[in-house]
């Protein structure tokens, strides 16, 4: 979850939220070092006298700071090409949620179970709760099993959503009259938020999405005991 004074990335809590961090990272060493060797050179520009009054021309210069920009741009694209394939890789799901976007709280379906579904809605906050999160909890939590492969289908019931947890590395646009689909790997137990990230009317700030990611074991009773 978010904190304040938090510049940093959520600590992921799924393996494609950890190769997000990595591209990043990688991505913000190479902007790094373009921007202090930039810096340098216009620095040395404003305070060197260097003239020559013969220079016409410089092909080999011209050369180098051709090619080099290409080598850079090749070692940003093949990095975020693969990623962009492992975000849509999908196999052998477990279980799917059907996720279904309203103006303004979210509804769910376990398509794999007859008659789990509910409707998810932002709760009062209440400051005499310590375990209560402003603008977080829902009253009915997704509840996801870890360390399984899972298959999430979004769609939106009136208009466009955006279903984000950021510290599963998840973004998917919910649009009328469209089923998107994406995946989930949860690595360890706990409580992730998110929220709808796409301007949607009025109370878009006010349809939180609250996961909690447990055993299998407690997943199977919790279907057994919600049936």
């Amino acid at each position: 979850m978010a904190t304040w004074s938090n510049f940093n990335l959520q600590n992921s809590a799924s393996p494609l939220m950890e190769q997000i961090i990595f591209f990043h990272d990688h991505t913000l060493i190479i902007l790094i070092m373009i921007t202090i060797l930039v810096g340098y050179l216009m620095i040395n520009l404003f305070f060197n006298k260097y003239i020559n009054r013969f220079l016409l021309e410089g092909q080999m210069i011209e050369l180098i700071w051709t090619i080099i920009p290409t080598i850079t741009l090749i070692f940003i694209a093949l990095p975020s090409l693969r990623l962009l394939y492992l975000l849509d890789e999908l196999n052998n799901p477990l279980i799917t949620l059907k996720s279904i976007g309203h103006q303004w709280y979210w509804s769910y379906e376990y398509s794999d179970f007859n008659s789990v579904e509910f409707d998810s809605y932002m709760i009062q906050y209440d400051k005499s709760n310590i375990n209560n999160f402003r603008l977080l909890d829902v009253d009915n939590r997704i509840i996801l099993p870890m360390n399984n492969q899972i298959r999430i289908m979004v769609t939106a019931a009136d208009v466009i959503h955006s279903w984000t947890i950021p510290s599963l590395g998840v973004k998917i646009d919910a649009n009328p009259g469209r089923l998107n689909q994406t995946n989930l790997f949860i690595n360890r137990p706990g409580i992730f938020f998110g929220q709808c990230s796409e301007i949607c009317g009025a109370n878009h700030s006010f349809m939180p999405i609250m996961i909690e990611s447990v055993s299998i074991k407690n997943f199977i009773n919790w279907i057994n005991n919600y049936s």
